[in-house]
């Protein structure tokens, strides 16, 4: 087989040299026996870098920050889970030459939440924090679920209220700020906000996590800012978002390739390469 005959895809995102897609993509191709191509690309302009790659036989492509939003401008059409999340972090080649845009990362979530860590989410009290890009992408997954409650928590109030009324017509959502959150009124806590990138602690009271399950978004080789304050205040247990990052690649890799890979293998071999750093 040669090069020319082999399926490409690629990450396009400014930066880009620490990406772990590439890794992972060619960790799912080994295992589902399928012959692909997988490069990172860093990109000035997105546009031009995309219809470059696709004009000389790119078949699919992930993007991260901060081309999601160029990706849904680019794109022939929008999944209905992109056109909700506001936002595609992968893009598909279908067999009609039509790129079709796509989000993952609800869907990445809620399954490493659900299957990976064991944790329902069907009946249960769920706190989204934050009002930003990485919430608005999760919420029809969440919402999908069935949670007793979802209530969206934010530094400015009005922007999760905003994000509740644009999502009223498949669930109902209430909103509040970071200081209006009480102990015992949630089962779950997804951190959504900026707070682990930034090093900032949520003003959240004391006590808010106790008997909670926490969950951050965010992933880093030391337990995040979100997670440390969880644990200290009494969560059940908490976890960080490598495992949503594999998982969303992984939703990725099933639509372009029409197989589903399992992900433990490479979830393991990316925890223990963040804790060798």
């Amino acid at each position: 087989m040669t090069n020319s005959t082999i399926d490409r895809y690629a990450v396009l995102g400014n930066p880009i040299a620490h990406s772990k897609s590439p890794l992972i993509h060619q960790s799912f191709a080994e295992q589902c026996a399928e012959t692909i191509s997988y490069e990172a690309i860093c990109a000035q302009n997105f546009a031009e870098e995309a219809g470059k790659f696709f004009a000389q036989g790119g078949k699919g492509m992930n993007v991260t920050v901060p081309f999601k939003l160029d990706a849904l401008e680019f794109a022939d059409e929008l999944s209905p889970r992109a056109y909700r999340a506001g936002a595609s972090n992968t893009l598909i080649l279908q067999e009609d030459g039509r790129i079709c845009a796509e989000n993952t990362d609800g869907v990445g979530m809620v399954r490493d939440i659900e299957q990976n860590l064991s944790w329902p989410l069907a009946g249960k009290r769920v706190l989204l924090l934050g009002a930003g890009g990485a919430v608005r992408g999760v919420i029809q997954p969440l919402l999908a679920l069935s949670p007793a409650a979802l209530h969206i928590a934010n530094r400015t109030a009005s922007k999760a209220q905003l994000l509740a009324d644009e999502f009223a017509d498949i669930g109902k959502i209430t909103t509040s700020g970071f200081s209006d959150i009480e102990p015992g009124q949630f089962d779950i806590i997804i951190n959504g906000s900026a707070a682990s990138l930034q090093g900032d602690s949520l003003p959240l009271a004391n006590r808010v996590a106790e008997g909670c399950y926490c969950y951050d978004m965010m992933y880093a080789a030391e337990p995040t800012m979100f997670m440390s304050w969880a644990k200290n205040n009494g969560a059940r247990a908490e976890a960080d978002g490598l495992g949503m990052l594999v998982e969303q690649a992984a939703e990725s890799f099933y639509l372009w390739r029409g197989k589903r890979p399992d992900t433990a293998l490479i979830l393991a071999q990316l925890r223990q390469q963040l804790l060798s750093s």
